[in-house]
């Protein structure tokens, strides 16, 4: 299976689990992961000096608003399954650091990433890394000492200024475009492609899933000199009764696959599977492993099933074009749905809450715990002022709001847990998934 399930909870650690927490709260005292700093001359200073080899490795990087961890996963799986040895590099992780790296589909050990992470320390020096750009460099030192045929790296925030960006990317996606993390990244959805556009490379092929592209991206994409592989044109997919149909190619050479079953649920994942798809067409990758990969791939938090007797599903959607794809997947299933919500300082609460209001019934609001936390009834206010409706109860913690959400179903309803990877990690860890 090219998804690593998340390792249950357990009593004892091992020394070497003790060993990287110790790690991470010394690189959390240094430079706290909140910090954002965009930038590569640090990064590539510490390159220079830490010199990982990764010659003759195929580098895929994915940037996006959304859908990145999915594509991530789906191309990981396709890889995989025609016999390519990978790392998958994502962020942030939902409830062991490991999850951020994954060799051949299964965790890093705990020594081998305390070791990437210490070369890391020992190489930069006196300069200063952010916590992503110190993780981030630590891949590129995992990919290397594990010998690895193919990268797949999943940007951070933006793109062109994204420490994954400091390698170049042999073939990039760009998965969708929507308004968030703007204090970094621009007020507009123009000015946050040309952010995210920065992934492409002269002479290589950008496949770009977004099917709303805004005014102008295409045309940068072009002007960087990259090969453009644009949804609508060079590929598309649509859902039929037999599963996904996905379209590869144009004219007399496009190829349909029919009937995939992509192993990642919600209608939105059409998108993410056939840019997949794609990618792995042109890394050369044949139909029967690009059909098994797509089935095969798994990661956690996208509208993944934690609980039965009531349906208990989670979701990472922390914005509003997140929660329009959530939307879309719950409009389409019977049963009240029951929320347990919670987001972070920064978020268009609001936004959110317009886009979900049609297909909520209950809210149980919860506050998270951490510097960015709002408080339960702030976020309840922000809800009620956007207008949506009917039962919004504050609760304490999302272990306490999931306990109430569970308690309020009855026949098929559901309880979907959203607005954070915190929210989605605090209900895994009360649900005892992760």
């Amino acid at each position: 299976m090219p998804g690593s399930p998340i390792p249950p909870d357990r009593a004892a650690r091992s020394a070497d689990e003790i060993a990287l927490d110790a790690t991470l709260t010394e690189l959390e005292r240094r430079t706290p992961e909140a910090r954002i700093e965009l930038g590569l001359d640090r990064v590539h200073a510490v390159l220079a000096v830490l010199k990982p080899d990764l010659a003759g490795r195929r580098i895929v990087t994915v940037a996006g608003t959304n859908g990145k961890g999915s594509t991530v996963s789906f191309i990981e799986a396709g890889l995989r399954a025609a016999g390519r040895r990978t790392i998958a590099y994502t962020s942030p992780h939902l409830n062991d650091f490991r999850e951020r790296f994954r060799i051949d589909g299964q965790l890093a050990g705990a020594a081998e990433v305390r070791h990437a992470l210490d070369a890391v320390e020992r190489a930069r020096g006196a300069t200063p890394l952010t916590y992503f750009e110190h993780v981030t460099l630590a891949a590129f030192v995992l990919a290397a000492e594990a010998a690895v045929d193919d990268l797949v790296l999943e940007v951070g925030l933006g793109g062109r200024l994204d420490a994954v960006n400091a390698v170049d990317a042999d073939l990039a996606v760009i998965t969708s475009i929507g308004l968030d993390h703007q204090e970094w990244l621009g007020r507009t959805r123009a000015r946050i492609a040309r952010e995210k556009s920065g992934v492409a490379r002269r002479g290589r092929p950008v496949i770009v899933a977004e099917p709303d592209p805004p005014d102008g991206m295409l045309e940068h994409l072009r002007a960087l000199g990259a090969e453009v592989l644009a949804w609508g044109e060079a590929f598309d997919a649509r859902w039929a009764p037999s599963g996904l149909s996905v379209r590869l190619g144009v004219g007399p050479a496009a190829r349909r696959l029919r009937g995939i079953q992509p192993g990642l649920e919600g209608h939105h994942q059409r998108y993410n599977a056939a840019a997949a798809a794609l990618a792995l067409q042109r890394l050369g990758v044949e139909e029967t492993a690009i059909r098994a990969g797509l089935a095969e791939a798994r990661v956690p938090g996208r509208f993944e099933r934690i609980g039965d007797d009531p349906a208990t599903w989670v979701d990472v959607a922390h914005n509003p074009s997140a929660a329009r794809a959530l939307r879309d997947t719950l409009a389409a299933r019977p049963g009240r749905k029951i929320a347990v919500f919670a987001a972070l300082a920064d978020k268009d609460v609001a936004g959110i809450g317009r886009t979900l209001a049609p297909v909520i019934d209950c809210w149980f609001v919860a506050e998270l715990e951490g510097a960015r936390a709002v408080a339960a009834e702030i976020l309840v206010q922000r809800l009620r002022h956007a207008g949506v409706s009917g039962r919004l109860d504050a609760v304490e913690s999302v272990p306490a709001a999931l306990d109430r959400a569970r308690a309020e179903c009855c026949g098929d309803d559901e309880v979907i847990v959203f607005g954070s990877f915190l929210t989605a990690a605090a209900a895994r860890r009360a649900l005892r998934t992760g």
